[in-house]
């Protein structure tokens, strides 16, 4: 499966920062994928997985200056690097494989 896997949150996290660029940032990425999943999420889970891509090398961070609008607050943004999107196809791809003929199972 290469070098690492990719979880179920990660994927998440990874597919709200490809939708949100280049404004993918930590309040951002919670509040795309509560709007699209329901689900909450954490700032703590989602910074630490944040971190967690980065270690992987499937995303790279970059400050971004602070404006008026901001009160001139620093914040963090984040970008897929080739090799993230590269293992974020992937598994893309393998979910897709595994769900293949079963849609009548749920009764789609």
């Amino acid at each position: 499966m290469g070098r690492h896997s990719l979880g179920e949150f990660e994927h998440l996290v990874m597919v709200a920062v490809m939708r949100l660029r280049p404004n993918a940032y930590g309040a951002s990425i919670i509040e795309e994928i509560e709007g699209r999943t329901g689900r909450d999420v954490s700032q703590a889970a989602a910074y630490l997985t944040l971190k967690r891509l980065e270690g992987k090398g499937w995303i790279q961070g970059r400050q971004e200056p602070g404006d008026e609008t901001r009160g001139y607050r620093e914040r963090r943004c984040f970008e897929l690097t080739t090799e993230g999107r590269t293992r974020l196809g992937r598994s893309r791809t393998e979910i897709a494989s595994m769900w293949e003929g079963m849609a009548g199972e749920f009764g789609a």
